[in-house]
């Protein structure tokens, strides 16, 4: 535990070195939100008349998608492990007295912890004084805002431990590309970053559901704009908790187990 504290620390700090490229990353995503927020208002004004969320709580749900886009998605990632897998130099890594799982789970989760945090509060004040539709509404009381703290930071351990899988996959495949356009192209639209869930079609909706990806993005998002009621909230934490140890045993099972048969070949 002291060895991965350690290294998410130290990633945390390199993180907050990069102050331009998070301005750059700072008026990218405010332009993005904009583009959301324009769409969706085409889409009310000639959709149909109850889509299942109010126009109020899409802008909301899509200021925050941008605010905290580096916690979320999955297509973010370290290419330094791809390169360690892809040319042999995993070897230095199981020299490590510590397991490689929690290593490299740390070391993730500093590096997107750093990159939110330099990002999502000037977004957020920024979008909190635009005027109205287009500005972020609060939520209703502090219950609904720390229910959905709560969700978020579960909700990125879960993204953590799905990019993981990423990783690992990338043992079998040696193909660093397809592996994350296979996960981030459809866990993206289940999580509900492209459109909320609730307005999917039903059939969809109910196939979201059974999935974990929509705890990542849609499931956080939709309490601090309060379209989901406070025990459902607490309920759905609940299934979060069950999912990321899911996720998290699983991939340690798989990493454990793909280790045994890494071949490193050199001189």
């Amino acid at each position: 535990m002291r060895s991965s504290w350690a290294i998410l620390r130290l990633r945390f700090q390199l993180g907050l070195q990069y102050r331009a490229a998070a301005l750059a990353g700072l008026a990218t995503q405010l332009f993005f939100g904009f583009i959301f927020i324009m769409v969706f208002e085409a889409f009310y004004a000639f959709g149909p008349k109850d889509p299942g969320m109010t126009l109020e709580q899409v802008i909301t749900y899509s200021w925050l998608k941008q605010a905290f886009l580096s916690l979320m998605m999955l297509w973010i990632r370290d290419n330094e492990l791809f390169q360690l897998i892809t040319s042999g130099n995993i070897a230095y890594e199981l020299c490590r007295p510590c397991r490689t799982y929690d290593f490299w789970y740390a070391k993730l989760l500093g590096q997107r912890l750093a990159s939110a945090a330099l990002r999502c509060l000037p977004i957020l004040i920024i979008v909190l004084f635009l005027p109205a539709p287009y500005g972020l509404t609060p939520p209703a009381d502090a219950a609904s805002l720390l229910l959905f703290f709560i969700a978020l930071m579960v909700g990125t351990f879960m993204v953590v431990a799905i990019s993981m899988l990423i990783y690992i996959s990338v043992f079998v495949t040696m193909n660093p590309s397809g592996s994350i356009l296979l996960f981030a192209v459809f866990s993206e639209f289940l999580a509900g970053f492209i459109i909320p869930v609730p307005l999917m079609p039903e059939w969809m909706q109910r196939i979201v559901y059974m999935l974990p990806f929509h705890y990542t993005v849609d499931f956080p998002l939709r309490i601090f704009t309060g379209h989901i009621p406070k025990m459902e909230a607490i309920q759905g934490i609940g299934m979060q908790l069950i999912w990321l140890s899911v996720l998290v045993l699983l991939g340690a099972w798989l990493m454990k187990r793909i280790l045994r048969k890494v071949v490193v070949q050199g001189g």
